[in-house]
């Protein structure tokens, strides 16, 4: 039985490519996940998921499926948008969920637009969509790249990050420390969205992001452990669809997703930490309170 799990990866070159890219993923993008739920911004990193497509399609219109113009195009894109998505909600009364959802679908309809001037519905579905099992040497580094820089500028930044987290007045009194971390944060958050687009398409970069941060919320308090958890549930998500997809034959990008989306059912429903059944249990061992018919 070990060997059929194994096998796929020892004998297929493009499943331990895939593999290596999700580890990437896993690391760089899943504890950022872990402060955009803190903040309850969880709908952002969707938004920018799909603010990264003009810049991409762009990129392709330009120079062909070339990863470092695809690259550079989603970046920039997904920087204008939070730029303009910020500027808006400092102007206006709008607020900043609200602003990000509507740019992110300007955006989403004009990378469409975009691609259907050169490319193929092939084209449009491998940029919506991705190819985790076509990844090559360019996309292998630059994943890499990206969850390494993640990892570092995490660690700088991590403090006024948290503490704007739970004290706003507090942070806002740190002055340009708190707009840096907040900068950095934003750029972290976009390149791996970028990153994650060359393997799970600009439609589920964000699968990464939140689903597994979402799950590790029920099984962890502080926010460290809830990150260590996270990466952990990335890889485990990323390995059973892998083999779901290889043993299956179905898409290896939707197959993930719904590996992910899976843990965090169970997560909600059996975690230890705020799930379905540790607060029926709560309700369970509440006493009944004088008079009463019922639970308190």
């Amino acid at each position: 039985m070990l060997a059929e799990f194994w096998a796929p990866f020892v004998d297929y070159g493009f499943m331990r490519r895939a593999l290596a890219g999700c580890v990437s993923l896993s690391v760089g993008a899943a504890p950022l996940g872990c402060i955009l739920l803190l903040r309850r911004m969880s709908l952002v990193g969707d938004a920018l998921s799909h603010a990264i497509l003009p810049g991409v399609a762009l990129g392709y219109l330009l120079f062909g499926l070339s990863v470092p113009a695809m690259t550079v195009g989603g970046l920039l894109a997904g920087l204008l948008v939070a730029a303009l998505a910020g500027t808006v909600t400092r102007l206006t009364a709008l607020r900043e969920d609200a602003s990000f959802a509507a740019f992110y679908l300007i955006s989403l309809a004009l990378g469409v637009l975009l691609i259907s001037l050169r490319g193929s519905s092939a084209d449009l579905l491998h940029v919506l969509f991705g190819s985790v099992l076509a990844l090559d040497d360019a996309s292998l580094l630059l994943g890499a790249s990206i969850a390494t820089i993640s990892v570092l500028a995490l660690a700088v930044v991590y403090r006024p990050l948290v503490v704007e987290c739970f004290d706003p007045g507090f942070a806002a009194r740190m002055g340009q420390q708190g707009v840096i971390a907040q900068g950095v944060f934003m750029l972290l958050l976009v390149l791996n969205l970028v990153g994650a687009f060359h393997a799970m398409g600009t439609l589920m970069a964000v699968a990464f992001v939140v689903l597994p941060a979402a799950a590790a919320r029920f099984w962890a308090r502080s926010l460290g452990a809830q990150m260590g958890l996270a990466i952990g549930l990335g890889l485990a998500g990323s390995l059973a669809g892998l083999l779901a997809s290889f043993h299956l034959d179905i898409a290896a990008s939707a197959a993930i997703a719904l590996s992910l989306a899976v843990l965090y059912v169970l997560s909600l429903s059996m975690g230890p930490e705020g799930s379905l059944l540790a607060q029926r249990g709560k309700l369970v061992l509440l006493p009944r309170t004088p008079g009463s018919g019922g639970r308190a």
